[in-house]
């Protein structure tokens, strides 16, 4: 054998490569070979020159690129024989090339960890009651109504604006310099009271006043504003009411939700309390598993493999930057923000690594598997509760292996968590 391995820490190796003797003829050659098929010289065809002139102009190139193939083999070779589960990229250092003769090298590269799990059985946990309330049901049905509600003006004079009303405003911002840019005035502007759409202190700041009424608010942009220019910044707006207005339902009848396919009013809460159900049952479900989740990591410490980290961090990036972008920030807005709570996503894309990795380890102590009929399961479940067709969603999943492998993932976690639900207390 012309390697040993190290152990550098829990999930690093080295891989230490010595070879006293080396022929690299038959690479060189073949390299050589390749290179023929792909270069052209004055007087012959691509493709057709001669091998000796080849390897004239591209010897050392083409003995660089043999070498390098040579020391990727050995080690791959290598990584098989010892069954070790790589994490990303090997990192090569101290290579030493005697040329025709001998070479060695190492190779650093990270693993995936031995997790051994401290003993769980006097594990105790109390997952959270379902319950569907009369007042969940009101909040669906307010929610269904609201976009066929009518805006109506307040006629009683002595109305204040407070919170769930509507304010017809004309308003005018002023910086601490007097500057009156245009991005901080508006008229005839819609505000709802309590949405949280202006920033900290302004709709707080109008309740209370009657239609008519002018009022002058002093307050502060929050330091995360989304425009760097009114970060922290001080002003004031000159706000003058013109209207109150409130939103009025319409009465909740069988003709309404016939339009969303329920067959009455009483099939719509049916339905939707059932639905409810599943939705704050999975909401449980979901509590329950971060709280066990969070218990394992807090009580089981080994280095995890900083590529799966930064690979995390990545999707985690990736997530938000749809968000952020939905919220108007900019490329350099974004960079910034990361910038800002790189630590934190750091210390949140460890915990979910560390996580997964102590589900791996359960799933294999549980012998847990995927199969198809598991998945058809699940499509099942997917159906019933985004109302698509069955055959729709298994023939996207079916179509898309990252998907379904993602899928097959998310079953086999929610399995490990039955298994183990039954070594540990759950009241």
């Amino acid at each position: 054998m012309s390697y040993i391995v190290e152990t550098l820490n829990g999930c690093t190796k080295k891989f230490v490569f010595n070879f006293e003797t080396i022929d690299l003829s038959t690479e060189i050659k073949n390299a050589m070979i390749r290179k023929q098929k792909t270069v052209s010289f004055k007087g012959f065809r691509a493709g057709k020159a001669p091998l000796a002139m080849v390897e004239q102009m591209y010897g050392p190139q083409m003995e660089h690129e043999a070498l390098n193939q040579f020391v990727q083999t050995q080690f791959f070779d290598a990584v098989e024989k010892e069954k070790v589960r790589v994490v990303g990229y090997p990192s090569f250092e101290n290579m030493k090339y005697n040329k025709g003769k001998s070479a060695s090298f190492d190779a650093i590269v990270e693993v995936f960890p031995e997790v051994t799990l401290k003993d769980y059985s006097s594990y105790a946990f109390k997952k959270d009651a379902v319950t569907v309330t009369d007042e969940d049901i009101e909040a669906l049905k307010k929610n269904f109504l609201s976009s066929k509600a009518e805006m109506v003006e307040v006629k009683e004079t002595e109305t204040k604006l407070d919170k769930g009303l509507f304010a017809v405003i004309n308003f005018e911002g002023e910086k601490e310099n007097g500057e009156r840019p245009d991005n901080m005035k508006a008229t005839e502007y819609l505000l709802e009271i309590g949405n949280g759409s202006f920033i900290p202190g302004f709709e707080e700041g109008l309740c209370g006043m009657k239609k008519g009424e002018k009022r002058t608010l002093n307050l502060e942009f929050p330091k995360e504003y989304q425009v760097p220019d009114l970060q922290g910044m001080k002003v004031k707006f000159f706000v003058e009411l013109l209207e109150i207005k409130e939103r009025k339902l319409p009465e909740f009848k069988d003709e309404m939700v016939k339009e969303l396919g329920f067959e009455s009013t009483e099939d719509f809460v049916t339905k939707n309390k059932a639905s409810l159900k599943i939705q704050k049952e999975k909401q449980s479900v979901q509590k329950l598993h971060q709280e066990i989740l969070d218990k394992f990591v807090a009580d089981n410490k080994f280095e995890v493999p900083n590529a799966l980290v930064h690979q995390q961090e990545d999707h985690l990036k990736e997530e938000l930057r749809g968000n952020l972008k939905s919220q108007g920030f900019s490329d350099d807005m974004m960079e910034e923000y990361f910038h800002k709570w790189h630590a934190d996503l750091h210390t949140k894309s460890e915990f979910q690594v560390r996580s997964a990795l102590i589900l791996d380890a359960l799933g294999k102590k549980f012998n847990v598997e995927v199969t198809e009929q598991d998945i058809a399961v699940k499509y099942e479940e997917m159906a019933k509760t985004t109302g698509m067709d069955v055959e729709q969603i298994s023939k996207f999943y079916n179509s898309n292996a990252k998907a379904k492998n993602n899928i097959s993932f998310a079953i086999r976690e929610e399995k490990t968590f039955e298994q183990l639900g039954k070594e540990i207390k759950i009241s």
